[in-house]
This record gives structure tokens, sequence and C-alpha cells, in this order.
């Protein structure tokens, strides 16, 4: 049968792989355990690449291609460009199919990233493996992988699939600081788990405040509490320009006092 071609495991178990070649690219649609379900398999990519002007809303369970593998068709054709991933990209963004009812939107800048680096989701998580480690999408927006839309970021047309850039706002970037009012003025809250919350202090900027933390981290450390903490990383500050500001900022007595009220 047309575009399908025998194979054989190395128990001796006979399957079928099929494939198509369109526009020069050979492209493979797949393992099959009997040849009739390959052959159709390769009928619908023809059917897809060469005939009808299917599109991707009109993707049924029935088909003996896997979803994301007609997105990748219809994309090639309309687009012109093979991606391994189930992208369908337009002019200025692309979206990235997961599930015919679940659809993300990004820039066309994060294209090719994407492209390279299938998105997987776990619960109302979303990552990619990249160098063998699970990598939270959002930490290419600089936002923690457990931080809470609302709470920590926004997506400021209220879609939550809309990763484009211009559509997230980040609020509190770094781990146990978040802005609040004190006094009618804003302030940044920095605060930590020892377990149970303490307030390590209110600071006039995002960056003491995170600097903060790290330092209530050190100081818990030091009297002995055993506790997997993440620092925070501030990015752009000079070690002598950490140092000095690590120096100079005033911890709570909750924090300093800790091991002296609280047995370890």
């Amino acid at each position: 049968m047309k575009g399908v071609f025998t194979a054989q495991k190395k128990d001796g178990t006979v399957y079928y792989r099929a494939s198509i070649t369109y526009r020069r690219k050979h492209i493979s649609l797949g393992s099959f355990d009997a040849m009739p379900a390959a052959n159709a398999a390769y009928t619908e990519a023809d059917r897809l690449l060469n005939h009808d002007r299917l599109n991707i809303n009109q993707y049924q369970d029935t088909s003996p291609l896997p979803f994301e593998k007609w997105v990748i068709l219809i994309n090639f054709r309309d687009n012109g460009i093979y991606f391994g991933t189930p992208i369908y990209a337009r002019p200025k963004f692309f979206y990235y199919y997961l599930s015919p009812v679940d659809v993300l939107k990004f820039d066309i800048d994060d294209l090719f990233y994407y492209a390279k680096h299938k998105i997987m989701k776990r619960g109302d998580h979303l990552f990619v493996a990249d160098y063998g480690m699970q990598v939270n999408i959002l930490n290419r927006y600089g936002i923690r992988s457990f931080a809470v839309a609302g709470k920590d970021y926004l997506f400021l047309n209220d879609d939550d699939t809309d990763f484009r850039h211009e559509n997230l706002a980040i609020i509190n970037r770094y781990q146990g600081v978040s802005q609040v009012t004190c006094k009618g003025k804003k302030r940044y809250r920095a605060r930590i788990n020892v377990p149970g919350y303490y307030v390590i202090g209110y600071y006039h900027s995002e960056i003491d405040a995170a600097i903060a933390y790290n330092k209530a981290i050190d100081i818990l450390k030091k009297k002995g509490v055993q506790k997997n903490y993440t620092p925070n990383y501030i990015d752009g500050l000079s070690p002598s320009l950490y140092a000095d500001i690590y120096s100079r900022l005033k911890i709570s007595d909750k924090i300093l006092n800790y091991i002296i009220l609280h047995n370890p």
C-alpha cells in the first residue's frame, strides 16, 4: 500500500510505518500494528496536504492521525514551514495546541523555542523539558514556577491562555516578596515560612525585600533551621552592591531570635 513500509521489532514482530513526502520533506506519520491502519494514516495525511482545505477545528477523534500530527501537517500546508510540535503560525503570533480545546497563544519571537520544546501539562502547570529538567514556561517571563495568577502576575486581558509578553504583568517577581500598603504608603513586605509565616520586614524597594528574604534564610540556617529555601537571584546587581544592601537591611527580631524563642 502507498506510503506504508513493513518493519520488524527485535523480537521478530512485524509492524508498519506510515510516511509521506510533501514539498521534498519526508514526514513520518507513525507506527501501526496493521497495514490498513498505516494506509489510513497516509491517506488522511495526503488529503490534508494536497486535497481538502480542512482546518484544525474539523479534527475528529476517529481520525487515523493523532491530533498533534493533524496540527503539524496543516501548519506545514498553510505556512510552508514544518515544526515537530503542534504549532499553527500567524503573522505576529502563533497558537500552540495542547488539545482541540486547550490552545495557548504566544509571541512570534518565541516560535523557534516552542518548535523545539514540547509543552506538557500537569494540573495547572505548563512546562517543557530542557536539558533534562522540567522548566515551567512562566520562567521565560521572569515569573517564579509556583507563582499565583492574580497575586504574583496578571493576564492583562483576563485570558489565561494568552502568553504574549504584552499580556503578562509581573506583580511579585521574588520569593517571599509582595507589595502591600502600609500606613497609606506602598511598601514591599518580605516574609518567610519557618514553618508558620514570619514577617521579615517592610522595605522601600522590591530588591531590598528580596535581599532581606535571602538574609533571613542565612540567619535561620545559622541558627539550625533545616529547610530547603530557594534564595532570590537578583539580576544585574554587582556583588559589592548586593553586599552593601545586605549589610544595611534590618531584619525582624522574631527572625533574629527565632531559636531562642522556639525549639528548633
